[in-house]
């Protein structure tokens, strides 16, 4: 038994603080591996040769940072987990730079300095010693006495020798107020050598300058160096976080009473001060205060007084408005044509015969400048889209095809024969300059725009795109009304049907070849609020499989991803199925399910790479998919690749696109996820040769009809929903989808020319 200390005992003043440190022992060793480091709140897992042990130790604790190599203090107790066995658990652990020539060969060999492997990382030792780490502090131009080192490889170890140390310093600060330390490259990256200084005079603007710090985070940090709860400059910074959140939610404005309500119950600050905070911002031109509302007849509209806008989304709204109300002016960009003759041309040319609804869908486009044409899976859009790309065609016109993501413009592509493109490569993004050089003062040079899968145009995107249609130009969206709005802010294809500003064409026949799928007849159902039926047992495509529990959700879903579907339909289980999930979190999540399927799909074999970042372990293999727009790289949002290959030395990922290899930084990882499971909005626009659907009422909050009749969709050849009938009756049943707030059809309306008798 330990001994306790005679001034311990002797003093009823000493804090329990005191007798903890009493009680505790300290180790100290250098880090041999480190089994696991979460940078959200600097929880470790270091195996350490320490002194006075014959094998390497496991010590538990916390801290913003480690590496293999460096020498560490520990201050803590022995403990035997039940599961892990013995333990050093540090209430306090300290790391210093080795001082030993292997140390520093292994915290240099650690992957520490982009450039310097383990193999670099021995020979600089070699010749340097223990002198090697204040060489390259100070004078790293002498590591051109290494044999192999050159100019370009020295100024990349000394930029990323400098990086880290920046770096390294910032997650001391943040981890010092006790705040995750996973953002700190980024930090770094946006702020650069003062990152610390500019975060002290205003901690806020991590929310808004650092992808994937929220306001919460900012005010914690904000509160601990001592800004007043009442501040202003806190006051603006919710109020910005509250419109930012509704923008994250679909709205394009937030109506000024809920801003209000929502600010003062996150802070606690009074209403007047954040009424205050809203005037200053508008002052500034930060946000738009408008009062443009059209209450239903008889109705008053509680949110009807006034709406707040966030500039950017104020201007991308205005200029949606002012683009239709100017496109669908002047002459059709058609000659004139015998429209009668023109259908018995094109139906001769496809060889088939149209339905009434698709004739009057081809008429409305030779007639009106501006169409939208929608209607659910099977009712022909595909066809009528190609009769009218063969009449424009016919004609000598100029035509263009996009859709919103990479996915659907190669289902264009090939469902129509013409090459189809992007939105952001059609408008020749510039990743130089951060701009779009087809716009306004330089649009496209067509005749007829072509836009699939326009549900998926926000109101920014879809401003981008009008903005660059020339007025003389003919524009057909053609998009499916009862899918998923868009991800980001707005529900423009509903704005604009709404406005009564545009020809409308709708298709509702399902056509009979198509009806023989059991896919589009489980999509009709859902759509029209009743149960779908499965296709009998080997027989179809659409399946119900019951379970009753998620555990036995997962193993119905894992011997169908792994052995059933591969063996019934000849599918590849990581290039051919995709998993879609209502939610991120929760058992049945696509943060559990990933974790799960990259165990059963792609586990580590020899030869396999990986790297963990921000809790993720990315694999050589792995499907991913980008979380966030980036232009530089010419990846967006919902673009899924596999993982290529990762250089440890260099600290790079690089990432198949279809074909294209695009390279990460380690600290920029946290674009990607795991695309094993996806959520089902994230899986908008794409088309999947086999989809399997968790559904349960561990989803129930998410579990409504237009999500569900997306998902269905999604699938190609095979769709199975595995879970609970209670669940999928929810769905079925809830046709209640969250209201967006926008004035686009309202402002469309005011802007259109009032009619003539």
């Amino acid at each position: 038994m330990r001994r306790i200390p005679s001034q311990y005992v002797a003093s009823d003043s000493q804090t329990r603080a005191g007798w903890a440190a009493a009680m505790s022992e300290t180790v100290s060793g250098v880090i041999e591996r480190i089994t696991f480091h979460n940078l959200d709140n600097g929880y470790c897992v270091l195996r350490v040769t320490a002194r006075g042990h014959r094998e390497a130790i496991t010590v538990v604790g916390h801290m913003p940072t480690a590496t293999a190599g460096e020498f560490i203090e520990a201050t803590g107790d022995w403990v035997n987990d039940r599961n892990f066995g013995q333990q050093f658990r540090a209430s306090r652990l300290q790391a210093t730079p080795p001082h030993t020539t292997a140390g520093i060969a292994r915290y240099l060999g650690s992957g520490l300095v982009k450039g310097i492997g383990p193999r670099y990382a021995q020979k600089i030792v070699d010749v340097f010693g223990d002198k090697t780490l204040e060489v390259i502090d100070q004078s790293p131009t002498f590591l051109s006495q290494v044999k192999g080192i050159g100019p370009k490889r020295i100024e990349r170890i000394r930029a990323s020798w400098a990086e880290q140390k920046y770096v390294r310093a910032i997650m001391v600060f943040l981890q010092s107020y006790g705040i995750g330390t996973a953002r700190a490259v980024r930090i770094y990256k946006t702020y650069g050598e003062n990152a610390i200084e500019l975060v002290r005079a205003n901690p806020y603007r991590l929310s808004t300058d650092i992808w994937g710090i929220g306001f919460r985070t900012a005010d914690e940090l904000a509160q601990q160096l001592g800004i007043p709860s009442d501040s202003p400059l806190r006051a603006r910074a919710a109020v910005r976080h509250v419109l930012r959140e509704a923008s994250g939610h679909g709205h394009v404005a937030f109506p000024e009473l809920l801003t209000v309500e929502q600010t003062s119950e996150l802070t606690g600050i009074a209403p007047e001060a954040v009424n205050a905070a809203i005037e200053a911002l508008r002052i500034d031109e930060e946000i738009i205060r408008e009062r443009m509302t059209e209450p239903a007849p008889g109705q008053d509209d509680p949110f009807a007084d006034a709406f707040l806008y966030l500039k950017p989304l104020f201007l991308a709204e205005l200029g949606v408005a002012r683009a239709v109300v100017a496109l669908r002016t002047g002459a059709h960009p058609l000659p004139q044509v015998d429209v009668e003759r023109a259908l018995a041309w094109v139906e001769s040319k496809m060889g088939i015969a149209f339905a009434d609804a698709q004739r009057e869908a081809v008429r409305a486009a030779v007639t009106e400048k501006f169409l939208i044409l929608t209607g659910g899976p099977g009712t022909g859009k595909t066809t009528i889209v190609r009769a009218i790309i063969e009449i424009f065609a016919a004609k000598n016109l100029r035509l263009a095809l996009c859709a919103p993501t990479g996915r659907a413009a190669k289902r264009l592509t090939e469902s129509t024969g013409r090459e189809a493109k992007t939105i952001h490569r059609l408008l020749e993004f510039d990743a130089a300059s951060g701009n779009f050089r087809r716009g306004k003062e330089n649009p496209l040079d067509i005749d007829l725009l072509v836009v699939d899968e326009s549900s998926m145009m926000d109101v920014v995107l879809a401003n981008q795109l009008l903005r660059a249609v020339p007025p003389w130009a003919s524009l057909l969206l053609v998009g499916d009304i009862d899918q998923l709005p868009s991800v980001g802010a707005g529900c423009v294809l509903n704005d604009l049907i709404a406005s009564g500003a545009v020809g409308v064409a709708r298709l509702t026949e399902v056509h009979r070849q198509a009806g023989a799928s059991w896919i589009i007849r489980a999509a009709h159902a859902v759509n029209q609020g009743q149960e779908p039926e499965s296709a009998p047992a080997g027989g179809g495509d659409f399946y119900f499989v019951e379970a009753p529990d998620p555990p036995a959700v997962i193993e119905k879903l894992l011997t169908m991803v792994k052995e059933r579907i591969p063996a019934r339909f000849g599918l590849d289980p990581l290039r051919d199925v995709q998993i879609l999930s209502p939610q991120v979190r929760t058992e049945l999540g696509v943060l559990n399910l990933n974790k799960v399927l990259q165990e059963a799909v792609n586990p580590v074999v020899p030869g396999t790479k990986e790297v963990q970042r921000y809790s993720t372990i990315y694999r050589t293999g792995d499907k991913v998919i980008q979380t966030q727009n980036n232009y530089q790289r010419e990846v967006y949002n919902g673009d899924i690749g596999r993982v290529l290959d990762i250089d440890a030395v260099e600290q790079f990922l690089t990432v198949d696109f279809d074909g294209r290899p695009v390279e990460y930084d380690f600290g920029d990882l946290d674009e990607l996820q795991l695309a094993y499971a996806i959520t089902i909005h994230k899986s908008q626009g794409g088309e999947y040769p086999a989809v399997v659907i968790p559904i349960h009422t561990q989803h129930y909050m998410m579990l409504q009809r237009n999500l569900l009749y997306t998902g269905i969709t999604r699938g190609k050849k095979l769709v199975v929903l595995v879970g609970s009938r209670k669940a999928l009756w929810r769905a079925v049943t809830n046709a209640d989808t969250a209201r967006r707030f926008s004035l686009l059809a309202q402002r469309i309306r005011t802007l259109l020319p009032e009619p003539t008798d």
